[in-house]
């Protein structure tokens, strides 16, 4: 993920507008929006500072790879247009049961 769509989420999360995290870091809302839609590339810390402002920590986390959306998407390639639907359809109905699953375990 990159720099500036972490300061747009935190800003978001936070319920501010780019006028009010301009006001939070001491710039100006023009490069809150530069920043955000990556027009600039901010250093580690002007992000950390940004989303530090927004009441969020930043916190880096080194983790081995997970290739697995890789593998899935690998494979489907091999499927034709009609297998990926019909796959597409498995997993939203279970998607469905779950939450029907899930409303009956609260009624």
């Amino acid at each position: 993920m990159r720099g500036g769509t972490l300061v747009r989420e935190a800003r978001r999360r936070a319920g501010l507008t780019q006028a009010d995290l301009a006001a939070r870091t001491s710039t100006t809302q023009p490069a809150i929006a530069r920043l955000e839609v990556g027009a600039s590339e901010p250093s580690f810390r002007r992000v950390s500072e940004a989303v530090r402002a927004c009441g969020l920590d930043l916190i880096p986390v080194l983790r081995e790879a997970d290739e697995s959306d890789w593998s899935v998407a690998t494979g489907n390639l091999n499927l034709t247009p009609q297998q990926r639907v019909e796959n597409h359809q498995r997993a939203v109905r279970f998607v469905q049961a779950g939450r029907e699953a899930m409303h009956g375990a609260r009624s």
